[in-house]
């Protein structure tokens, strides 16, 4: 087992986490995290755990805000949630860089290990990313996607300030089976 990986399956987060942007040195240990929550978690992910397997560490450069498209506008970035020196969660904020639609910046793979729920880590992530964008300058609303019937994110989402206003049914199709996506907004 790579080590990043092994980093994945130890004790119990029971105390505080330290919350920052991920750069490329973490790259290694994001697609692990990556890689073991989409393989877990096949529903609540668009893409698929056989597919991103494949990609390298280095393809998630622009994700992380880290590449020369993404530096050009702000408000591109992956924020990790550290228990000392493993990644135990992240979330990412795209942004698209047509002027039109520059306003608005995307969730994108909230993801935290199974150790480290109910320990505060996602709405750790979920505040910092909303003040990270807030401090972006001019988005003025953040959207988000998850799988009908996730209660648990539904509940962190809407504490946060998200309100539901749409559905998308069989949204994403894992097997033979379809699930719903719902639509998420904060106005900022």
């Amino acid at each position: 087992m790579p080590e990043s990986a092994a980093k994945l399956a130890t004790k119990p987060v029971t105390t505080a986490v330290a919350i920052r942007r991920l750069v490329a040195p973490d790259l290694g240990d994001y697609k692990a995290l990556r890689d073991t929550m989409l393989a877990a978690h096949p529903e609540a992910f668009t893409s698929d755990a056989a597919t991103e397997r494949l990609r390298t560490p280095d393809s998630y450069l622009a994700r992380i805000g880290a590449d020369q498209a993404s530096a050009a506008h702000a408000g591109q970035f992956t924020l990790g949630a550290w228990h000392g020196t493993r990644l135990v969660g992240a979330l990412g904020c795209e942004r698209d860089p047509r002027v039109k639609v520059r306003h608005i910046a995307h969730l994108i793979g909230m993801m935290v290990v199974a150790d480290a729920r109910r320990a505060g880590v996602g709405r750790a992530l979920l505040d910092a990313c909303i003040a990270s964008a807030r401090a972006a300058g001019s988005i003025e609303m953040l959207t988000l996607s998850v799988t009908a019937g996730n209660s648990a994110a539904q509940r962190l989402y809407e504490g946060a300030g998200f309100s539901r206003y749409a559905s998308l049914p069989r949204a994403i199709r894992v097997g033979a089976e379809y699930h719903a996506k719902e639509q998420w907004v904060l106005m900022l």
